[in-house]
Protein backbone atom coordinates (compact mmCIF):
# COMPACT_ATOMS: atom_id res chain seq x y z
CA UNK A 1 0.00 0.00 0.00
CA UNK A 2 1.57 3.30 -1.02
CA UNK A 3 1.85 6.23 1.38
CA UNK A 4 -1.05 8.14 -0.13
CA UNK A 5 -3.41 5.19 0.18
CA UNK A 6 -2.22 4.48 3.73
CA UNK A 7 -3.08 8.02 4.77
CA UNK A 8 -6.52 7.78 3.22
CA UNK A 9 -7.18 4.53 5.07
CA UNK A 10 -6.05 6.12 8.33
CA UNK A 11 -8.06 9.27 7.61
CA UNK A 12 -11.16 7.19 6.97
CA UNK A 13 -10.83 5.46 10.36
CA UNK A 14 -10.14 8.73 12.20
CA UNK A 15 -13.12 10.56 10.66
CA UNK A 16 -15.51 7.69 11.40
CA UNK A 17 -14.26 7.39 14.98
CA UNK A 18 -14.37 11.13 15.69
CA UNK A 19 -17.81 11.71 14.15
CA UNK A 20 -19.33 8.67 15.88
CA UNK A 21 -17.86 9.44 19.30
CA UNK A 22 -18.64 13.16 19.20
CA UNK A 23 -22.12 12.67 17.77
CA UNK A 24 -22.99 10.63 20.84
CA UNK A 25 -22.69 13.73 23.03
CA UNK A 26 -25.74 15.11 21.24
CA UNK A 27 -27.66 12.03 20.11
CA UNK A 28 -27.62 9.96 23.32
CA UNK A 29 -29.32 12.74 25.36
CA UNK A 30 -31.73 13.27 22.44
CA UNK A 31 -32.75 9.59 22.47
CA UNK A 32 -33.31 9.95 26.21
CA UNK A 33 -35.52 13.01 25.77
CA UNK A 34 -37.74 11.44 23.12
CA UNK A 35 -38.03 8.23 25.18
CA UNK A 36 -36.51 5.95 22.56
CA UNK A 37 -35.66 3.37 25.22
CA UNK A 38 -35.05 -0.36 24.87
CA UNK A 39 -37.67 -2.74 26.27
CA UNK A 40 -35.79 -5.76 27.64
CA UNK A 41 -37.39 -9.06 26.64
CA UNK A 42 -38.95 -11.16 29.40
CA UNK A 43 -37.08 -14.36 28.50
CA UNK A 44 -33.65 -12.72 28.77
CA UNK A 45 -31.34 -12.84 31.82
CA UNK A 46 -33.08 -11.32 34.84
CA UNK A 47 -30.19 -8.97 35.58
CA UNK A 48 -30.71 -7.31 32.20
CA UNK A 49 -33.91 -5.75 33.55
CA UNK A 50 -31.86 -2.86 34.95
CA UNK A 51 -31.06 -1.92 31.33
CA UNK A 52 -34.73 -1.31 30.60
CA UNK A 53 -35.15 2.18 29.16
CA UNK A 54 -31.55 2.54 27.94
CA UNK A 55 -31.71 4.50 24.66
CA UNK A 56 -31.72 2.38 21.51
CA UNK A 57 -31.26 3.10 17.78
CA UNK A 58 -27.74 4.27 18.63
CA UNK A 59 -26.62 2.59 15.42
CA UNK A 60 -27.26 5.93 13.76
CA UNK A 61 -24.05 7.15 15.42
CA UNK A 62 -21.73 4.89 13.46
CA UNK A 63 -23.91 4.83 10.35
CA UNK A 64 -23.44 8.60 10.05
CA UNK A 65 -19.74 8.37 10.97
CA UNK A 66 -19.02 5.61 8.45
CA UNK A 67 -20.85 7.34 5.61
CA UNK A 68 -19.14 10.69 6.26
CA UNK A 69 -15.74 8.99 6.29
CA UNK A 70 -16.52 7.18 3.05
CA UNK A 71 -17.92 10.36 1.46
CA UNK A 72 -14.62 12.15 2.13
CA UNK A 73 -12.06 9.42 1.47
CA UNK A 74 -13.49 7.31 -1.36
CA UNK A 75 -13.74 10.24 -3.84
CA UNK A 76 -10.19 11.28 -2.92
CA UNK A 77 -8.93 7.78 -3.63
CA UNK A 78 -10.81 7.16 -6.87
CA UNK A 79 -9.90 10.60 -8.23
CA UNK A 80 -6.20 9.80 -7.94
CA UNK A 81 -6.14 6.09 -8.75
CA UNK A 82 -4.63 5.03 -12.05
CA UNK A 83 -6.95 2.04 -12.43
CA UNK A 84 -8.46 1.06 -15.74
CA UNK A 85 -11.84 2.90 -15.97
CA UNK A 86 -13.78 -0.39 -16.13
CA UNK A 87 -12.03 -1.83 -13.06
CA UNK A 88 -12.41 1.49 -11.25
CA UNK A 89 -16.15 1.50 -11.95
CA UNK A 90 -16.53 -2.07 -10.70
CA UNK A 91 -14.46 -1.33 -7.58
CA UNK A 92 -16.49 1.80 -6.85
CA UNK A 93 -19.74 -0.14 -7.28
CA UNK A 94 -18.58 -2.72 -4.74
CA UNK A 95 -17.54 -0.09 -2.19
CA UNK A 96 -20.47 2.30 -2.56
CA UNK A 97 -23.03 -0.38 -3.41
CA UNK A 98 -21.95 -2.36 -0.36
CA UNK A 99 -22.44 0.62 1.93
CA UNK A 100 -25.84 1.31 0.39
CA UNK A 101 -26.80 -2.33 0.94
CA UNK A 102 -25.79 -1.97 4.59
CA UNK A 103 -27.91 1.18 4.79
CA UNK A 104 -30.84 -0.76 3.36
CA UNK A 105 -30.51 -3.37 6.07
CA UNK A 106 -30.17 -0.57 8.61
CA UNK A 107 -33.48 0.90 7.39
CA UNK A 108 -35.14 -2.48 7.89
CA UNK A 109 -33.71 -2.49 11.40
CA UNK A 110 -34.92 1.07 11.99
CA UNK A 111 -38.45 0.09 11.00
CA UNK A 112 -38.26 -2.82 13.44
CA UNK A 113 -36.87 -0.60 16.23
CA UNK A 114 -39.47 2.09 15.59
CA UNK A 115 -42.32 -0.37 15.97
CA UNK A 116 -40.80 -1.65 19.22
CA UNK A 117 -40.36 1.86 20.63
CA UNK A 118 -43.81 3.13 19.65
CA UNK A 119 -45.59 0.05 21.02
CA UNK A 120 -43.26 -0.15 24.04
CA UNK A 121 -42.66 -3.87 23.63
CA UNK A 122 -39.75 -5.96 22.45
CA UNK A 123 -41.53 -7.05 19.28
CA UNK A 124 -41.25 -5.38 15.91
CA UNK A 125 -41.59 -6.75 12.41
CA UNK A 126 -42.55 -10.41 12.22
CA UNK A 127 -40.12 -12.97 10.78
CA UNK A 128 -41.77 -13.11 7.35
CA UNK A 129 -41.76 -9.31 6.98
CA UNK A 130 -38.09 -9.10 7.97
CA UNK A 131 -37.03 -11.84 5.57
CA UNK A 132 -38.93 -10.39 2.61
CA UNK A 133 -37.36 -6.96 3.14
CA UNK A 134 -33.90 -8.43 3.72
CA UNK A 135 -34.00 -10.52 0.54
CA UNK A 136 -35.12 -7.44 -1.40
CA UNK A 137 -32.09 -5.50 -0.12
CA UNK A 138 -29.72 -8.40 -0.81
CA UNK A 139 -31.21 -8.85 -4.27
CA UNK A 140 -30.77 -5.18 -5.14
CA UNK A 141 -27.11 -5.32 -4.10
CA UNK A 142 -26.42 -8.48 -6.11
CA UNK A 143 -28.19 -6.94 -9.11
CA UNK A 144 -25.85 -3.93 -8.89
CA UNK A 145 -22.86 -6.30 -8.88
CA UNK A 146 -24.19 -8.16 -11.90
CA UNK A 147 -24.85 -4.95 -13.82
CA UNK A 148 -21.32 -3.74 -13.03
CA UNK A 149 -19.88 -6.82 -14.69
CA UNK A 150 -19.20 -9.05 -11.68
CA UNK A 151 -19.13 -12.73 -12.58
CA UNK A 152 -20.32 -15.86 -10.83
CA UNK A 153 -16.91 -17.07 -9.70
CA UNK A 154 -15.38 -16.55 -6.29
CA UNK A 155 -11.98 -17.16 -4.74
CA UNK A 156 -11.54 -19.90 -2.15
CA UNK A 157 -8.17 -20.24 -0.36
CA UNK A 158 -6.30 -23.49 -1.14
CA UNK A 159 -8.86 -24.21 -3.89
CA UNK A 160 -8.64 -21.25 -6.27
CA UNK A 161 -11.36 -19.64 -8.36
CA UNK A 162 -14.66 -21.54 -8.42
CA UNK A 163 -17.48 -20.68 -10.81
CA UNK A 164 -20.91 -21.49 -9.36
CA UNK A 165 -22.83 -20.40 -12.43
CA UNK A 166 -26.38 -19.02 -11.96
CA UNK A 167 -26.56 -20.73 -8.54
CA UNK A 168 -24.05 -18.13 -7.32
CA UNK A 169 -26.71 -15.44 -7.09
CA UNK A 170 -29.15 -17.63 -5.16
CA UNK A 171 -26.48 -18.89 -2.77
CA UNK A 172 -25.20 -15.34 -2.30
CA UNK A 173 -28.65 -13.95 -1.43
CA UNK A 174 -29.23 -16.72 1.12
CA UNK A 175 -25.73 -16.27 2.54
CA UNK A 176 -26.10 -12.49 2.89
CA UNK A 177 -29.43 -12.74 4.71
CA UNK A 178 -28.05 -15.49 6.97
CA UNK A 179 -24.94 -13.47 7.89
CA UNK A 180 -26.94 -10.29 8.49
CA UNK A 181 -29.17 -12.12 10.95
CA UNK A 182 -26.18 -13.82 12.57
CA UNK A 183 -24.63 -10.41 13.24
CA UNK A 184 -27.98 -9.30 14.64
CA UNK A 185 -27.96 -12.22 17.11
CA UNK A 186 -24.52 -11.10 18.31
CA UNK A 187 -26.03 -7.89 19.68
CA UNK A 188 -27.15 -8.92 23.14
CA UNK A 189 -24.70 -7.57 25.72
CA UNK A 190 -22.86 -4.28 26.14
CA UNK A 191 -20.11 -3.76 23.59
CA UNK A 192 -20.12 -7.27 22.09
CA UNK A 193 -21.27 -6.62 18.53
CA UNK A 194 -19.22 -3.45 18.11
CA UNK A 195 -16.03 -5.00 19.51
CA UNK A 196 -16.28 -8.19 17.43
CA UNK A 197 -17.15 -6.24 14.28
CA UNK A 198 -14.23 -3.87 14.91
CA UNK A 199 -11.80 -6.79 14.58
CA UNK A 200 -13.73 -8.22 11.61
CA UNK A 201 -13.39 -4.86 9.85
CA UNK A 202 -9.67 -4.63 10.68
CA UNK A 203 -9.18 -8.10 9.20
CA UNK A 204 -10.91 -7.15 5.96
CA UNK A 205 -8.93 -3.90 5.89
CA UNK A 206 -5.74 -5.99 5.93
CA UNK A 207 -7.07 -8.50 3.39
CA UNK A 208 -8.13 -5.80 0.94
CA UNK A 209 -4.79 -4.02 1.39
CA UNK A 210 -2.92 -7.22 0.52
CA UNK A 211 -5.08 -7.52 -2.61
CA UNK A 212 -4.49 -3.83 -3.54
CA UNK A 213 -8.23 -3.16 -3.26
CA UNK A 214 -7.74 0.13 -1.48
CA UNK A 215 -11.31 1.32 -1.97
CA UNK A 216 -12.43 -1.60 0.19
CA UNK A 217 -9.60 -0.87 2.66
CA UNK A 218 -10.98 2.64 3.09
CA UNK A 219 -14.51 1.31 3.60
CA UNK A 220 -13.28 -1.30 6.11
CA UNK A 221 -11.27 1.35 7.99
CA UNK A 222 -14.38 3.51 8.25
CA UNK A 223 -16.31 0.57 9.72
CA UNK A 224 -13.53 -0.11 12.23
CA UNK A 225 -13.40 3.56 13.25
CA UNK A 226 -17.17 3.73 13.57
CA UNK A 227 -17.31 0.65 15.80
CA UNK A 228 -14.53 2.00 18.01
CA UNK A 229 -16.29 5.36 18.31
CA UNK A 230 -19.52 3.61 19.23
CA UNK A 231 -17.79 1.66 21.99
CA UNK A 232 -17.20 4.99 23.74
CA UNK A 233 -20.95 4.94 24.43
CA UNK A 234 -21.76 1.24 24.25
CA UNK A 235 -19.04 -0.45 26.32
CA UNK A 236 -20.22 -1.82 29.65
CA UNK A 237 -22.15 -0.18 31.24
CA UNK A 238 -23.77 0.91 27.98
CA UNK A 239 -25.23 4.39 27.71
CA UNK A 240 -26.89 3.51 24.41
CA UNK A 241 -27.71 0.37 22.40
CA UNK A 242 -27.29 0.10 18.63
CA UNK A 243 -30.67 -1.59 18.18
CA UNK A 244 -31.58 -3.53 15.03
CA UNK A 245 -30.85 -0.28 13.19
CA UNK A 246 -27.17 -0.75 13.97
CA UNK A 247 -26.84 -4.53 14.10
CA UNK A 248 -28.51 -5.14 10.72
CA UNK A 249 -26.41 -2.34 9.23
CA UNK A 250 -23.23 -3.99 10.55
CA UNK A 251 -24.42 -7.31 9.13
CA UNK A 252 -24.76 -5.68 5.72
CA UNK A 253 -21.32 -4.10 6.06
CA UNK A 254 -19.67 -7.44 6.88
CA UNK A 255 -21.23 -8.96 3.75
CA UNK A 256 -20.20 -5.94 1.67
CA UNK A 257 -16.57 -6.33 2.78
CA UNK A 258 -16.51 -10.06 2.01
CA UNK A 259 -18.08 -9.69 -1.42
CA UNK A 260 -16.08 -6.53 -2.09
CA UNK A 261 -12.81 -8.46 -2.03
CA UNK A 262 -14.44 -11.42 -3.87
CA UNK A 263 -13.80 -13.65 -0.86
CA UNK A 264 -17.26 -14.13 0.67
CA UNK A 265 -16.17 -17.56 1.92
CA UNK A 266 -13.80 -15.83 4.36
CA UNK A 267 -16.80 -14.29 6.14
CA UNK A 268 -17.16 -17.73 7.76
CA UNK A 269 -13.79 -17.83 9.59
CA UNK A 270 -13.48 -14.07 10.07
CA UNK A 271 -17.03 -13.93 11.42
CA UNK A 272 -16.77 -17.19 13.38
CA UNK A 273 -18.45 -15.55 16.39
CA UNK A 274 -21.47 -14.57 14.30
CA UNK A 275 -21.69 -18.15 13.06
CA UNK A 276 -21.52 -19.57 16.59
CA UNK A 277 -24.22 -17.16 17.74
CA UNK A 278 -26.78 -18.11 15.08
CA UNK A 279 -25.92 -21.84 15.15
CA UNK A 280 -26.42 -21.92 18.92
CA UNK A 281 -29.97 -20.64 18.39
CA UNK A 282 -30.68 -23.14 15.59
CA UNK A 283 -29.26 -26.05 17.60
CA UNK A 284 -31.13 -25.05 20.76
CA UNK A 285 -34.50 -24.67 19.03
CA UNK A 286 -34.09 -27.91 17.04
CA UNK A 287 -33.01 -29.93 20.09
CA UNK A 288 -35.80 -28.40 22.19
CA UNK A 289 -38.42 -29.50 19.67
CA UNK A 290 -36.96 -32.98 19.13
CA UNK A 291 -36.64 -33.72 22.86
CA UNK A 292 -39.88 -31.97 23.87
CA UNK A 293 -38.34 -29.39 26.16
CA UNK A 294 -34.70 -30.31 26.79
CA UNK A 295 -31.90 -27.78 26.20
CA UNK A 296 -28.23 -28.03 25.27
CA UNK A 297 -27.33 -24.46 26.29
CA UNK A 298 -28.52 -22.61 29.37
CA UNK A 299 -29.70 -19.79 27.12
CA UNK A 300 -29.15 -18.67 23.54
CA UNK A 301 -27.66 -16.89 21.67
CA UNK A 302 -24.51 -18.42 23.10
CA UNK A 303 -23.23 -15.23 24.76
CA UNK A 304 -26.18 -15.57 27.17
CA UNK A 305 -25.07 -19.15 27.94
CA UNK A 306 -21.72 -17.82 29.13
CA UNK A 307 -23.52 -15.12 31.12
CA UNK A 308 -25.55 -17.82 32.85
CA UNK A 309 -22.26 -19.62 33.58
CA UNK A 310 -21.08 -16.57 35.51
CA UNK A 311 -19.00 -14.74 32.90
CA UNK A 312 -19.15 -10.95 33.06
CA UNK A 313 -20.18 -9.01 29.95
CA UNK A 314 -16.67 -7.56 29.70
CA UNK A 315 -15.08 -11.03 29.83
CA UNK A 316 -17.38 -12.27 27.07
CA UNK A 317 -16.45 -9.28 24.89
CA UNK A 318 -12.74 -9.85 25.46
CA UNK A 319 -12.84 -13.61 24.81
CA UNK A 320 -15.10 -13.36 21.76
CA UNK A 321 -12.91 -10.57 20.35
CA UNK A 322 -9.78 -12.67 20.94
CA UNK A 323 -11.37 -15.58 19.06
CA UNK A 324 -12.15 -13.18 16.19
CA UNK A 325 -8.52 -12.00 16.12
CA UNK A 326 -7.23 -15.58 15.95
CA UNK A 327 -9.55 -16.59 13.12
CA UNK A 328 -8.88 -13.29 11.36
CA UNK A 329 -5.15 -14.06 11.46
CA UNK A 330 -5.82 -17.53 10.04
CA UNK A 331 -7.84 -15.93 7.24
CA UNK A 332 -4.96 -13.59 6.38
CA UNK A 333 -2.64 -16.62 6.35
CA UNK A 334 -5.07 -18.39 4.02
CA UNK A 335 -4.99 -15.45 1.61
CA UNK A 336 -1.20 -15.16 1.67
CA UNK A 337 -0.44 -18.85 1.27
CA UNK A 338 -3.65 -20.34 -0.12
CA UNK A 339 -3.22 -19.27 -3.74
Amino acid sequence: MNLGNSWLVLLSAVIAFAVTALLGKWMVPLLHRINFGQTIREEGPKWHKKKNGTPTMGGFLFIIGIFLAAAVCLPLYYSQTGQDPYLRSQSLTKAVGGLLMALGFGLVGFLDDYIKVVKKRNLGLNVKQKLVLQFLVAGAYLLSLGLSGAGTSTLIPFVGSVDFGPAYWILSAIGIVAIVNAVNFTDGIDGLNASVTFFVAVTFMILSGIMYLFGMSIAAAAVAGGCLGFLVWNFNPAKVFMGDTGSLFLGGVVCALGFGVNLPVLIIPVGIIYLCEILSVVIQVTYFKLTHGKRIFKMTPIHHHFEMCGWSEVKICVVFSAVTVVFGALSVFGLLYGF
